[in-house]
């Protein structure tokens, strides 16, 4: 089964869009700040069951389509992302301590990225009946 992960009791194809923001959405994640995250973040992925697909930094925000383990779940590899890379850049950049109390929002977006359409999943749910 080609792309699908596989643990010791689950096989899955997990993948979800997240996206989470600096408090009060300052820009405070320009070139000083942004490859050092990118690092962070892809030292985190493997301790969380997870693998980073496509990352962006923006000054703003941060982008990651990532691939995690159910088991694991997205909401603890997020807060791992999220604890991790402020621990880090606000020991490595001490301006980011005074600029921001917290880097971090609480809230982040996450959405599932399915392989395939919700219409074809209500398809195969009504056909169930008739099979």
């Amino acid at each position: 089964m080609e792309g699908y992960n596989n643990n010791q009791n689950v096989v899955h194809l997990c993948r979800y869009h997240v996206v989470w923001c600096p408090k009060y959405r300052r820009s405070v994640l320009n070139p000083p700040v942004d490859e050092p995250h990118k690092t962070i973040l892809k030292t985190v992925a493997p301790d969380t069951h997870s693998k980073i697909i496509k990352m962006e930094v923006m000054p703003d925000h941060v982008q990651v389509l990532v691939a995690c383990d159910p088991q694991f779940g997205i909401h603890r590899v997020v807060k791992r992302m999220k604890g991790r890379s402020s621990h880090d850049l606000r020991r490595k950049c001490t301006w980011l301590k005074s600029r921001l109390p917290t880097l971090w929002t609480n809230s982040d977006f996450v959405a599932t990225i399915g392989s395939v359409s919700l219409e074809t999943v209500k398809q195969y749910i009504a056909n169930q009946k008739n099979v």
